[in-house]
């Protein structure tokens, strides 16, 4: 069976870096490179096969400074579902930020061969994260930081929800009504209204059942 090629939109802050990178990208039979004069036609193409692998921006830039956080935003916002990103540098703040705006591969300029990008475009196309160790056990370790220095003084965990708010929709999704919830946990049934409430606004959701459905997919009870 054939394997589907990647389709891949290249975005680079300096000409020669995109001369490069096309270059090098065009002659790998596993990489379709998609311009920007194309890109919505193949957009549109996209939308009426299911089954297409996703566009997979390759955005390269010598820091993540304002300008490239701007390109990163344009990406997301030109349907692009999965972004790599080599830089030159990559400090602490950089790589939070690539992750907030939904970067699933990262490799330093100076460690980007041919073979190393086009593997990181397949893992992002598959839908597989991909950091350089040192950078994954940093950005592990702001994780740790984020949760041990602002949310658990709050009561919050990673997934923004108090062990409050989690034990409440557990209930919930046991099929449990406010006032078997309310008894179970010693609270008042107004008190788990308010928390169905405060999680249903703070979310977006219509309703306790849309919460429940929200936090099982999302993994978060």
């Amino acid at each position: 069976m054939t394997q589907q090629r990647v389709p891949v939109w290249v975005k680079a802050l300096d000409p020669l870096s995109r001369f490069g990178l096309m270059h090098a990208l065009r002659q790998r039979p596993e990489i379709l490179l998609i311009s920007d004069a194309d890109l919505a036609e193949f957009q549109q193409a996209q939308a009426d096969q299911r089954t297409a692998p996703p566009l997979v921006a390759l955005v390269v830039v010598d820091s993540l400074d304002t300008t490239a956080v701007q390109v990163l935003r344009s990406a997301a916002q030109r349907g692009c579902r999965r972004i790599v990103l080599i830089s030159s540098t990559i400090d602490d703040d950089a790589l939070m930020t690539a992750v907030e705006f939904g970067v699933s591969g990262v490799l330093r300029r100076a460690d980007a061969t041919a073979d190393r990008i086009v593997h990181l475009l397949q893992s992002a196309a598959a839908g597989n994260g991909s950091l350089p160790p040192d950078l994954l056990g940093r950005l592990l370790g702001q994780v740790s930081r984020m949760q041990r220095q602002v949310l658990a003084p709050r009561g919050l965990s990673r997934t923004g929800l108090s062990d409050r708010e989690t034990q409440v929709l557990r209930l919930v999704a046991d099929g449990k009504d406010t006032q078997e919830i309310a008894r179970e946990m010693s609270y008042s049934e107004r008190t788990v209204k308010n928390v169905l409430h405060d999680i249903t606004t703070r979310l977006q959701l219509r309703n306790r059942s849309h919460a429940v459905a929200y936090a099982l997919r999302e993994g978060l009870i």
